[in-house]
């Protein structure tokens, strides 16, 4: 996946579910905090720099077509 990252399909999942609701405009706090709180046990877990590990998904999500 982008930047060496190999994430998980739920993760993946809830990303592009809340992108959806952003572009909707339909984003509620409780779903960005869900998301947000995967991403965060998902780098520990991991290992790896939270914030890195976040903009890595964004672009694999938001910018999969290249």
């Amino acid at each position: 996946m982008s930047d060496d990252f190999d994430f998980p399909d739920d993760l993946l999942a809830a990303e592009r579910e809340a992108w959806a609701a952003i572009q909707a405009g339909a984003l509620t706090p409780q779903q960005a905090d869900a998301v947000q709180t995967r991403v965060t046990a998902w780098a520990a877990e991991a290992r790896v720099d939270r914030y890195k590990a976040e903009m890595a998904l964004k672009r694999a999500v938001r910018h999969s077509e290249g």
